[in-house]
């Protein structure tokens, strides 16, 4: 049994007239729905959902006669109901779930001498279509084609190889600064006071991949109490990020460096209001998460100032452990899309439901990249009306980005690696794409961007017969 997305188009009576779109699952194998607006029928739309229609006596006779009838879910199958519906003469049943949306799945052969269109949707869809239209509505439901290509894929692929490539040469900024702290012993003290990165060696990769595995399945099953701590989390890491982000910038900028001092420590003014700045951006994303109209841009913006710190920052030593980690957290994204839905209890997958919130939860986790989706469908009206790319697609490939930018700053190679990888990493995005438009279901991005930088990486590498010294990291690195 295969379960569809469809709209339900709603007009109202009142003055000037008002026009909503509601999402509505059904089932194509009983009944096809019109792929337009332009060929379907209005029906008028009888609000019974006082009862659940198990038995043709709840409903008065003639109540139903050539209108779409919206009813409770619960007590007796669809097909019940559809059934008594058809014989009271109705030509459209609606089935009011306050749960959420499932499947539809009487046998479709049972569903031989049934005519009308059958369709779930939500309760609150109702209250809210009522509220909105008035009490006299006219309905229809049609189920418009998914677009091959949504042109927020696009928006989603300038980010993407933005923040990569900007963290990439960042993060060789910093090491040209080391090499120059290395020749002065003043120099390279202040250097160290300043330093705050984490460089990874094999034993902490494979200690990061564990827990990013524990911390999966925790979410997996204690999702509604987990989200909030991950959402504080995001706040607090994504405001310092964005301050060191713009205080990197305000740097560069030689005006207004006043001072205070306080308790023997001197901070410039600037600084101070930088940080409300940044703490205040991250409280106003806090409170309005959910306003889907304008709280995506400043998700995104706290996103990918995370995601340029944390490349910037975390430092990885040798290609051997970039290796390590690109090609474990692989394995990590194929198991948990495509191998969990063998073993969960309801056949989806742990990414899949995590990332969605399991159980319908309106709380989403903000560890991905969302950009409106821009050409509308039903999958835009009921459950993705985002493109999301998580930011550990930007990460984990960024990692090796920089480590490539890193080695020609080592090497004076003139950013040979790192066009060389940011081009790849490109490359992967554009077939990631390319796949999730073939085959119309979430993807696990690193499937693609993992071999298409390992791969050119390598390539250049052996090209330039420095196979060894990118492979256990230069004398300066590994010192």
């Amino acid at each position: 049994v295969t379960a569809d997305e469809g709209i339900l188009h709603a007009s109202g009576s009142v003055l000037p007239p008002v026009t909503k779109d509601y999402c509505i699952i059904y089932n194509s194998n009983w009944i096809s729905l019109p792929k337009s607006l332009e060929n379907a029928t209005f029906r008028t739309l009888e609000n019974l959902t006082s009862t659940v229609l198990c038995s043709s006596s709840e409903v008065p006779s003639g109540l139903m006669k050539d209108k779409a009838v919206v009813v409770m879910r619960g007590n007796c199958t669809f097909l019940e109901k559809a059934r008594i519906a058809q014989s009271l003469g109705a030509k459209m049943l609606l089935i009011a779930s306050k749960t959420r949306l499932s499947p539809l799945s009487d046998n479709k052969t049972d569903f031989e001498d049934v005519t009308l269109p059958v369709a779930l949707i939500r309760y609150n869809d109702i209250v809210d279509m009522q509220l909105m239209l008035g009490n006299e509505i006219n309905v229809t439901l049609y189920s418009p084609p998914l677009p091959e290509f949504d042109c927020s894929m696009v928006v989603i692929f300038l980010i993407a190889v933005f923040t990569v490539a900007l963290g990439g040469y960042w993060s060789g900024v910093a090491e040209l600064e080391n090499l120059k702290a290395v020749a002065s012993p003043g120099e390279r003290e202040t250097r160290r006071k300043k330093e705050e990165n984490v460089t990874f060696t094999p034993l902490t990769v494979i200690l990061f991949v564990v827990i990013c595995c524990v911390m999966l399945v925790l979410l997996y099953f204690f999702y509604k109490w987990l989200v909030y701590v991950i959402i504080s989390v995001f706040c607090l890491a994504s405001a310092m990020s964005l301050y060191n982000c713009l205080a990197a910038l305000i740097g560069e900028i030689p005006f207004g460096q006043c001072r205070i001092t306080c308790c023997n420590k001197s901070i410039e003014v600037r600084l101070i209001f930088l940080a409300g700045f940044c703490t205040a951006a991250a409280v106003v994303w806090a409170v309005f998460r959910n306003e889907d109209r304008w709280a995506w841009i400043l998700q995104d913006i706290l996103g990918v100032a995370f995601c340029l710190n944390f490349i910037k920052t975390l430092k990885m030593p040798n290609f051997k452990s970039c290796v390590i980690l690109l090609g474990l957290l692989l394995l990590y994204d194929v198991f948990f899309v495509f191998i969990t839905p063998f073993i969960t209890k309801n056949g989806a997958s742990i990414m899949v439901e995590v990332a969605a919130g399991p159980f319908g939860n309106s709380e989403k986790l903000p560890v991905v990249i969302r950009v409106p989706r821009l050409e509308y469908s039903a999958s835009t009206l009921c459950d993705m009306p985002f493109s999301l790319l998580g930011f550990g697609d930007i990460i984990v490939p960024g990692l090796l980005v920089a480590y490539c930018r890193r080695f020609d700053v080592q090497m004076r190679s003139s950013s040979v690696y790192f066009i060389s990888c940011t081009i790849a990493y490109a490359i992967g995005m554009v077939l990631t794409f390319i796949v999730l438009a073939l085959m119309k279901m979430g993807q696990p991005a690193l499937l693609y961007l993992v071999p298409c930088t390992l791969i050119t990486s390598s390539l250049v590498a052996w090209r330039r017969k420095e196979m060894k010294k990118f492979w256990k990291g230069s004398s300066y690195q590994v010192s």
